[in-house]
């Protein structure tokens, strides 16, 4: 990629940015053209490739950059401070919120990139997927606090169930053709106070 990409300002780098989502997410990765990506943006085809020399190097870029600012914000929102691991979990859902009302179209494309099957990224995006998501999801754990739950809780078990549910939430969203944030963020909370329910010690 080219550094000039980043010597841009902050709104043309973002315009860029949030074509390729708009773009990505709205076509598997094989039908989705660089000339659309650069006419959302507002720049030339040539230009776009001045910053990316191809498709698969912005894709890449997208999705890492995807991970990167999801890692920035729950920062920034305290998530990976918090031992209790709802509360964790709540903070985290409003963090996302406000990422994706900068970005709305990340939501969508970051769930059409984990199920992208083309031969060119798949393979690149689950290695960054399991990567980002075993390295924070451990540094978390280590702090939890497990008086929380309730007694004889088979821990381990219980974060498979809910990344199992999770997964198969955004994978049926995928399936409706549209990420309804709103929606997402509704069904979560809501999620989110079931698992409260039956995994918290009660008082």
């Amino acid at each position: 990629m080219n550094e000039k990409f980043f010597s841009l300002p902050r709104e043309k780098q973002q315009a860029v940015i949030n074509a390729g989502y708009r773009v990505f997410s709205q076509n598997a990765y094989k039908n989705s053209p660089m000339s659309e990506i650069a006419a959302e943006a507002g720049i030339s085809k040539s230009l776009l490739f001045h910053y990316f020399r191809n498709k698969q190097e912005l894709y890449l870029f997208l999705w890492d950059q995807c991970a990167q600012m999801t890692i920035d914000v729950l920062t920034r929102y305290g998530c990976y401070e918090r031992r209790e691991l709802f509360e964790s979990m709540e903070r985290g859902l409003r963090a996302k919120a406000d990422l994706i009302r900068c970005y709305p179209d990340m939501a969508a494309f970051t769930i059409r990139a984990f199920y992208e099957k083309d031969q060119e990224v798949c393979a690149a995006v689950q290695e960054s997927y399991h990567r980002y998501f075993n390295l924070k999801a451990d540094e978390v754990r280590v702090d939890l606090d497990p008086a929380q739950f309730i007694p004889g809780l088979d821990i381990p078990t219980m974060y498979q169930e809910m990344y199992w549910a999770s997964e198969g939430y955004l994978w049926e969203m995928v399936q409706r053709g549209g990420v309804d944030m709103a929606r997402m963020e509704e069904d979560f909370t809501r999620l989110i106070a079931f698992w409260k329910s039956i995994y918290l010690r009660k008082e």
